[in-house]
């Protein structure tokens, strides 16, 4: 397994000005909330171009709202659910015809189930877990990553965790949907032609509304997804299909 001393993060070290030399086309999923809004906000002020999807309409409407403030007004938020199949394919067929393939995808969107030992967590919320976590992120490669094959070029991110390599009590189903996304990235980067790359990615750990279901008024001491955004930016812009395969840690 490639760590995180691998590639991505000695050229990360090159800092955000490097990175931000020519404008990329990102597409990132659960872009209205959290981490995908924070770093939405912060590759549009580098002048990247943002496409992003959510199943929220009021919040992709407060988040347009402020990329248009920004020179660069080329960004497309659409709503989508990643849970489906034929709303992900929707999705990938406004996004070529509206913007063309994306340089880099940010598979973000994520969920997790309330506290609970496993016999106590209810079959429709681990199914949202899993629909949502693993489901999702297999939904946008069956549809993107044919489309990415002519150019044989192309950055895939799934977000994981670290608890997608340990385990923690009470979030078992969480745990279960980043082990498997750590396994999907490994099995398809084995699938990728050369120049393309999947990567999984484990972001750290943030001030988020799903940390806080976890650890309660005790997730305020973690840093806030606008501290995290600059350093998430920088490393995700310098992946390379040398990268392909890697299990990495922000």
């Amino acid at each position: 397994m490639k760590t995180a001393s691998f590639g991505a993060v000695n050229r990360a070290a090159a800092g955000a000005a490097g990175a931000s030399s020519g404008g990329k086309t990102v597409m990132i999923t659960g872009v209205s909330k959290g981490l995908g809004r924070a770093l939405a906000l912060e590759l549009a002020k580098r002048g990247h171009t943002i496409i992003g999807c959510s199943r929220a309409q009021d919040k992709l409407n407060s988040l347009q709202s402020e990329l248009s403030s920004d020179r660069n007004n080329h960004h497309l938020l659409l709503i989508a659910d990643v849970r489906s199949n034929s709303s992900v394919e929707e999705l990938a067929r406004a996004v070529i015809e509206k913007k063309g393939v994306p340089d880099i995808i940010v598979n973000n969107a994520g969920t997790i189930n309330r506290n609970n030992k496993i016999w106590e967590v209810p079959e429709e919320e681990f199914d949202a877990v899993i629909d949502t976590n693993v489901k999702g992120i297999a939904n946008v490669l069956r549809h993107f990553i044919p489309l990415m094959f002519p150019k044989k070029q192309g950055i895939i991110v799934n977000f994981s965790s670290g608890w997608g390599r340990s385990g923690a009590a009470l979030v078992a189903p969480y745990c279960a949907s980043k082990w498997a996304v750590e396994g999907l990235t490994r099995s398809v980067a084995k699938e990728l032609p050369d120049g393309m790359a999947v990567i999984a990615l484990n972001p750290g750990v943030i001030h988020t509304e799903m940390l806080q279901s976890c650890f309660g008024t005790s997730a305020s001491i973690y840093q806030e997804p606008d501290t995290w955004a600059p350093k998430a930016a920088t490393m995700i812009l310098n992946l390379t299909g040398a990268d392909n395969g890697a299990s990495l840690t922000l």
